[in-house]
């Protein structure tokens, strides 16, 4: 997907990008490219695949979730790594309010500078173990009307991650590949614990040859307040999920 047909199929979903952003979007990929090199952000390095993969996947959460394009929603993204999903969604939607959580250092600053690089603002980088982010104890528990998080972990392990952070009639946005079902499944009683309901599921396509990569985005309603004792301690979610 070169630039161009990024911008054009946006355009048909109606989201309609400026000369600004579409310039935001090239400075983006040309520092994680550059910073890249040394610091290992993404194994997708081609730019039609970095704008398919990365820019536009991204921003397909708009797609589940039409507030994202006209509210001033306060999103958290955790375990953003190179600021996927909230960046795209950040440069796409300006009002958007945007916290990202990553447990790497190097990934803070790489994203730090890229946001001052981009002119972004209102934007806040958090280093932290996702179970410390929002635990009984921080102030960010149950305080984001959004949390998304992409390629990170089982769905199971990630409602324990990200529910705790999303304030009651909030939504936490999960971006999954193929294997969304199954995880789904899995997952039913861990959401469950964790007060929140499954509202909608979306399936997807990228248009990638020489077969199309299929993409699901689940939207799950936080219904009640999470239970103190979660999250649990730092790995104990990905070592024994929630069942």
């Amino acid at each position: 997907m070169k630039p161009e047909q990024f911008q054009a199929a946006l355009a048909q979903m109606g989201i309609d990008l400026d000369a600004t952003q579409m310039a935001q979007f090239d400075q983006y990929y040309h520092y994680l490219i550059e910073v890249n090199q040394h610091l290992n952000l993404t194994r997708i390095t081609a730019e039609e695949d970095v704008y398919l993969k990365h820019f536009y996947d991204s921003i397909m959460g708009a797609f589940a979730e039409p507030k994202l394009k006209e509210l001033s929603l306060r999103l958290c993204d955790i375990g953003a790594g190179a600021g996927f999903p909230s960046l795209p969604l950040k440069i796409a939607f300006p009002q958007l309010k945007v916290t990202i959580v990553d447990s790497l250092n190097k990934r803070i600053d790489f994203l730090r500078e890229l946001v001052g690089r981009l002119g972004l603002t209102e934007v806040e980088l958090v280093h932290a173990r996702a179970e410390d982010f929002s635990n009984k104890q921080s102030d960010y528990r149950e305080q984001f009307d959004l949390v998304t998080a992409r390629a990170v972990a089982r769905l199971s392990v990630l409602s324990e991650l990200c529910l705790p952070a999303v304030k009651v009639g909030g939504e936490f946005l999960a971006y999954k590949a193929a294997a969304a079902a199954e995880e789904l499944q899995d997952a039913q009683k861990a959401i469950t614990t964790l007060g929140g309901k499954v509202s909608t599921t979306m399936q997807l396509v990228l248009p990638t040859k020489p077969e199309p990569e299929q993409r699901n985005l689940i939207l799950i309603n936080k219904v009640a307040a999470t239970p103190k004792k979660y999250p649990r301690r730092p790995g104990l979610p990905s070592k024994k999920p929630l069942k």
